[in-house]
């Protein structure tokens, strides 16, 4: 790539549903920016992901629950590595900005 990209720009106008967006993707990793505002997941509904993931909190604030019962509060900076097969949930973003999160999916 020859043009320089900003993970703060180019933001869809609408924000109906959280916004995912593949950055660098390779048979073992993928790079993706999301952007939440005041979205969460749905009532019962639990992540449940093939791979590893490493989830770092860009800009804004959340919330994330575990199904053993952990909960973590996140800030800028923050970042968690959340298992393969980890059933894990989004409680809660921001509702009054953006929340800017950085992942990484790996074998």
């Amino acid at each position: 790539m020859d043009v320089i990209k900003n993970l703060f720009e180019d933001l869809p106008k609408k924000f109906e549903k959280e916004f995912f967006e593949e950055i660098l993707v390779t048979t073992d990793f993928k790079l993706e920016r999301i952007i939440s505002e005041g979205h969460c997941s749905t009532s019962g509904f639990w992540y449940d992901q093939k791979q590893n993931e490493f989830v770092m909190l860009l800009k804004g604030k959340a919330k994330l629950s575990f199904d053993d019962g952990r909960k973590f509060e996140l800030n800028p900076g923050d970042y968690l590595i959340i298992n393969a097969h980890q059933k894990h949930r989004l409680d809660w973003t921001d509702p009054e900005q953006k929340t800017f999160w950085l992942t990484i999916h790996y074998k």
